[in-house]
């Protein structure tokens, strides 16, 4: 699972994940297939995750899909934001067809996978350069997707997690 690395030096092991919070990435099963670290602080990488592995594809996961997949299905709408903490806000506040990508951008891989709930996609990432860059690198995946795709714009000074807990539902939704 990636959990611990071996030192370059050869003597010992150190924890991939210390000094972060730890998320657990699921399957649609439910099945715990790797691990997720945010970084406490300013460290870097701000993010990082479990290698690949035979049962873990950071390409092909999303993080809190085994959550949203009935919300999904239900509103034919999936929202897709950047980090974690940004799934679970949103989830918490009861906007429940959110799901993450794993720190690295959307995939062809992702695209396949929410084509068989949704019918569109709600592009949500921070409303920084990089956030902005990475939404419309996504835009060409979505090209005879069959899926609709829209992009969310948040106030400059808000991502989805801190703009649903400071002003909530009602003005997210």
């Amino acid at each position: 699972a990636g959990l611990v690395v071996a030192r370059e030096s050869g003597s010992g092991f150190y924890d991939r994940f210390r000094a972060r919070v730890m998320f657990t990435i699921t399957d649609l099963r439910k099945r715990v297939v790797g691990f997720g670290g945010r970084v406490l602080g300013d460290g870097m990488p701000k993010y990082l995750n479990s290698p690949d592995t035979p049962l873990f594809k950071k390409g092909q996961a999303l993080f809190a899909f085994d959550h949203a997949r009935e919300a999904i299905a239900r509103t034919r709408t999936a929202i897709v934001v950047e980090g974690y903490f940004d799934a679970i806000a949103l989830h918490q506040a009861g906007i429940t067809h959110a799901v993450a990508t794993l720190g690295t951008a959307l995939t062809p891989e992702h695209v396949q996978v929410i084509r068989r709930f949704a019918a569109n996609v709600v592009l949500l990432f921070d409303p920084d350069a990089a956030g902005v860059r990475a939404a419309l690198r996504c835009l060409d995946l979505f090209v005879n997707s069959g899926l609709g795709v829209k992009v969310m714009t948040l106030p400059t000074s808000d991502d989805p997690d801190t703009f649903v807990r400071k002003e909530g539902h009602e003005a997210f939704a």
